[in-house]
């Protein structure tokens, strides 16, 4: 089955941003007792679109979806369709189990976002039947394109991969596996229109072999704090610049990694915190997530002003 008209064209916009620039996930801001800042996170969002990524992602992992009610995500989503203005495309974060990630799919939708990124469910480990499943509910509820999310308990099978890309309205599949030998097979196995996306955790630096299996597009979670790095990164990829590409990783990219490790959640938390150390409006992260210890803010600070020089751009 070939996807919808609509799914087409959502389809080919992503694939022709994904060729241009990196995917932006920006993260949601917050006060300082918690509330959602809707004008500061429109300020931020307006400062990481102006860099062209090639398309956004509001309300994902990194913009904390799981933190947000429905009336925050709709705030969220309907200020990333007003800011992006049509210049690229929007993909809201959905989740949990079928019927509550249909409900945010229909917030996202009436919000005017372009499709829907299905995050892995809530909890529980399923059955391949069940992932399946999951994905038909929420497509024969929603008119939007939606890009499943394998990671954690979601593992497609190359079958599974066959079934839900049967369905009209699905466009493509993000990973953040990084079994390279079972995404390969997927993408054997998926039909010419499905798109595929690297979702590993500081994608950078998994890029170059996620590239060489056919998945040259990827997530970049240090846009969302500096876009000067992650363009950078980008353009030195595109070119297939191996020196710089290189320099880039070994002074920047895997030390960030290494940092990240050190405690649960600073995949977004320390993306928060170093989007504050360059003076970005977005505040603290929500529980369960923490805030970098005093020890580790001073080595992510060190570290920013290492990336940044390696750009050439000032902190």
């Amino acid at each position: 089955m070939s996807l919808n008209t609509a799914a087409q064209d959502v389809a080919r916009r992503l694939r022709d941003g994904m060729a241009g620039g990196v995917l932006s996930f920006p993260l949601t801001s917050f006060t300082e007792d918690g509330s959602l800042d809707l004008d500061a996170y429109r300020a931020y969002l307006a400062d990481q679109l102006a860099t062209a990524p090639g398309a956004v992602f509001p309300a994902c992992g990194t913009g904390e979806f799981t933190a947000l009610d429905e009336d925050e995500y709709r705030q969220v989503v309907s200020a990333a369709v007003e800011v992006a203005d049509g210049r690229m495309p929007v993909v809201a974060g959905i989740g949990y189990g079928w019927a509550q990630a249909l409900r945010f799919a229909r917030i996202a939708e009436e919000a005017g976002a372009d499709a829907a990124l299905v995050l892995p469910h809530y909890l529980l480990k399923a059955p391949q039947d069940g992932l399946v499943e999951q994905v038909r509910r929420i497509a024969a509820g929603t008119e939007l394109p939606l890009i499943a999310y394998q990671r954690d308990q979601v593992a497609f099978t190359v079958e599974s991969l066959r079934r839900i890309a049967e369905i009209p309205t699905v466009i493509g599949l993000k990973d953040g596996h990084s079994d390279l030998d079972r995404l390969q097979r997927l993408t054997l196995a998926a039909p010419d229109h499905l798109l595929f996306f690297n979702g590993a955790a500081t994608a950078e630096v998994q890029a170059r072999a996620y590239a060489a299996i056919g998945v040259p597009a990827y997530s970049s979670a240090v846009h969302a704090f500096a876009p000067e790095i992650a363009n950078a990164f980008f353009t030195a990829f595109q070119n297939g610049d191996q020196a710089r590409t290189d320099e880039l990783l070994r002074g920047f990219y895997v030390p960030l990694v290494e940092l990240r490790d050190r405690v649960p959640g600073y995949a977004v938390s320390l993306v928060k915190a170093a989007a504050r150390l360059r003076g970005k409006p977005v505040g603290p992260v929500r529980a369960p997530l923490t805030e970098p210890g005093p020890e580790d803010l001073a080595d992510l600070e060190k570290l920013l002003e290492a990336g940044l020089g390696l750009v050439g751009a000032g902190a």
